[in-house]
């Protein structure tokens, strides 16, 4: 069986999470504390860069959240949630690392604000404009009344890049402008697998205390 190494607060295991979900995989979850779990000697034998998620099947282990995802598509390719014609596949390539790379330096600079932290006002300013420019990219990959980024089926775009923008508005930025992105989002959030993996109100307030604590040494 599949063992699942993760955090609740966890973006990157968080796509994760929901693919193995989607794919109806059966798995072993194993729950991380990010106040110190992450660096214990039996952790860092499987990820010596003490990140989450890790997965485990059998004797292989993964790190890297895409790498993970790629994993995944390659041995459990049923249901599938990568296009098979070129332009599709490099859509989705695109979103991945439009998400993984803007999204998170943008991020951090907006959780700190958020926390209380010094955060330079031009820093903030360039965050915001950040996320204003990944957002607004979104908004106009959707095309009017689509449900999902890629066609009219769920694709890794849609998992990679919906649950980090899902978790955009914890960080005082509203979607609201962008009102095919608010729907996309909102038809993501009744699929069972994003209900089971979302953060309740009461998780992201108990973290924010380790999260003050963690970005204070960045």
């Amino acid at each position: 069986m599949l063992k699942f190494y993760y955090s609740r607060l966890s973006i990157n295991a968080r796509r994760v999470w929901v693919t193995l979900l989607e794919k109806n995989l059966e798995f072993e979850p194993v729950l991380l504390k990010l106040n110190g779990d992450q660096f214990k000697p039996d952790f860092l034998q499987l990820n010596p860069f003490h990140h989450i998620p890790v997965l485990i099947d059998r004797d292989f282990k993964i790190f890297e959240s895409l790498a993970i995802l790629d994993y995944l598509e390659a041995k459990y390719s049923d249901p599938s949630f990568m296009p098979t014609n070129a332009e599709d596949i490099a859509k989705v390539r695109m979103i991945e690392l439009v998400t993984v790379n803007e999204l998170p330096p943008a991020s951090i600079v907006l959780m700190k604000q958020m926390l209380d932290l010094t955060v330079e006002e031009q820093k903030i300013k360039q965050a915001e404009q950040s996320m204003a420019t990944v957002l607004q990219y979104f908004e106009d990959s959707l095309i009017e009344d689509q449900l999902y980024l890629i066609q009219e089926q769920l694709t890794y775009a849609d998992i990679v890049a919906g649950t980090a923008v899902a978790a955009i508005p914890n960080l005082g930025i509203s979607l609201k402008t962008y009102p095919k992105v608010t729907k996309w989002i909102e038809n993501l959030n009744q699929r069972s697998s994003w209900q089971q993996t979302a953060p309740s109100s009461a998780e992201i307030e108990q973290s924010k205390a380790v999260m003050k604590a963690i970005l204070q040494k960045r």
